[in-house]
């Protein structure tokens, strides 16, 4: 008996740790899938890198990004400008450095907004379904008829130009994209054994969404918003690039690319290295969600 009940107690803390132990060898085994993807190590180290230097752009770069150099103007990558100057005489690799940190500033704020409510209104109507799903998702089908570039430029059209008004504008059109990918989540993970015992037990709606259908959710979200953040800059850029988003003199990338666009033939800086930042910032978030997404999930990888 003695023997009996001290094996008992051996295996007790062992049981009990059972759960922490089984979420970090999850986590571990999550990270060893995406070590393995070199297009998501390559989309990492990239993001990583642009991120780094857009932060440190104080330390890296001596220029202000709005002295202007008169008898400076349009010179060509050389040790004191790596990148040339404008028609300005601004130093355009230090506008680049501070026009990306409002890109991905716009950008994440969006895609914290959009996410926010598409989560909100995506788990509304994933879990009640019903005359609930049909009029959030009838309301959906109206948002995704339009273009989100469109809509997005309707959206700036009606408020105006401006750092606020452009991150309300690619907020909306990004619902949509988020609502949808929450919904068809949590229509396969309500139907789980847990969801059920919540219930049996007496537990709230709210709760039930909140504590447990939401986290069993999150990894897809994750992916989503990941890969939102390319699609964001791309529409910032856009959007400023007609004139509708972030105004001069405020750095950005689109309206850096707006005016060169009539140097283009002349001097190709302009044109060339914002292009060269938008493509590798959107091509590192796009590498970097694909590899993350097939971490979470390999069987999507097929």
């Amino acid at each position: 008996m003695t023997a009996v009940e001290t094996s008992t107690n051996r295996t007790m803390p062992a049981d009990a740790d059972s759960e922490p132990i089984k979420k970090k060898s999850m986590l571990g085994e999550i990270a060893k899938r995406f070590t393995r993807s070199k297009a998501g190590m390559l989309g990492l180290c990239v993001v990583i890198i642009l991120v780094s230097m857009i932060l440190l752009a104080p330390v890296i770069t001596r220029y202000d990004y709005a002295f202007q150099d008169p008898a400076n103007r349009f010179a060509y990558p050389s040790p004191q400008h790596i990148m040339g100057t404008d028609n300005f005489g601004r130093d355009i690799f230090t506008r680049l450095l501070y026009g990306g940190r409002i890109s991905l500033m716009i950008s994440l704020v969006s895609v914290v907004l959009s996410n926010f409510i598409g989560i909100a209104l995506g788990s509304i109507a994933g879990y009640f379904g019903g005359w609930v799903d049909l009029t959030v998702m009838r309301l959906l089908d109206i948002l995704m008829a339009i273009p989100s570039l469109i809509l997005a430029i309707a959206i700036s059209a009606a408020l105006g130009s401006g750092t606020f008004n452009t991150i309300l504008a690619i907020s909306v059109s990004g619902i949509p994209y988020s609502m949808r990918m929450t919904r068809s989540t949590i229509l396969s993970v309500k139907t789980n054994d847990f969801v059920e015992a919540a219930r049996a037990t007496g537990s709230k709606n709210f709760r039930i969404i909140v504590k447990h259908i939401l986290p069993n959710s999150f990894a897809p979200v994750l992916v989503s918003a990941t890969l939102l953040i390319g699609t964001n800059i791309m529409s910032i850029s856009g959007l400023s690039f007609i004139g509708l988003g972030v105004q001069p003199p405020t750095p950005e990338w689109g309206s850096i690319l707006a005016a060169g666009r009539e140097f283009l033939r002349d001097f190709w800086p302009l044109i060339v290295f914002p292009s060269l930042c938008i493509f590798l910032t959107v091509f590192g978030f796009n590498l970097f969600g694909d590899g993350l997404r097939d971490a979470i999930d390999p069987r999507l990888k097929d």
